[in-house]
């Protein structure tokens, strides 16, 4: 199994310390109210604006990101095909093909 596999290298997770995730989307709330009332000027676009909102819009592929399951490897796809090719072969004529 070793050939069909590639190894990634281990993540590195690094948490801070003072960081407050709760504290910045409340001030991300805040803004957008204060744009809204046009207290503040609109904001440029900006691409960072845009990333990962596809992904909340689309109901399939948001269910498959939260589950956090991984698709079968394509190895173990080929190995079950030809598994079944085999048996199916050995059926039909009554002996192994090698």
């Amino acid at each position: 199994m070793g050939m069909f596999s590639v190894r990634k290298p281990r993540g590195f997770q690094h948490n801070y310390i003072y960081y407050d995730p709760r504290k910045e989307k409340l001030e991300k709330i805040e803004e957008k109210a204060k744009r809204d009332l046009g207290i503040l000027p609109p904001k440029e676009f900006t691409p960072e604006d845009v990333r990962g909102k596809f992904v909340g819009a689309t109901k399939y592929v948001r269910q498959r990101k939260e589950s956090g399951k991984k698709p079968v490897p394509y190895s173990v796809l080929i190995i079950a095909i030809i598994v079944l090719l085999v048996i199916a072969y050995f059926l039909k004529t009554g002996q192994l093909p090698f």
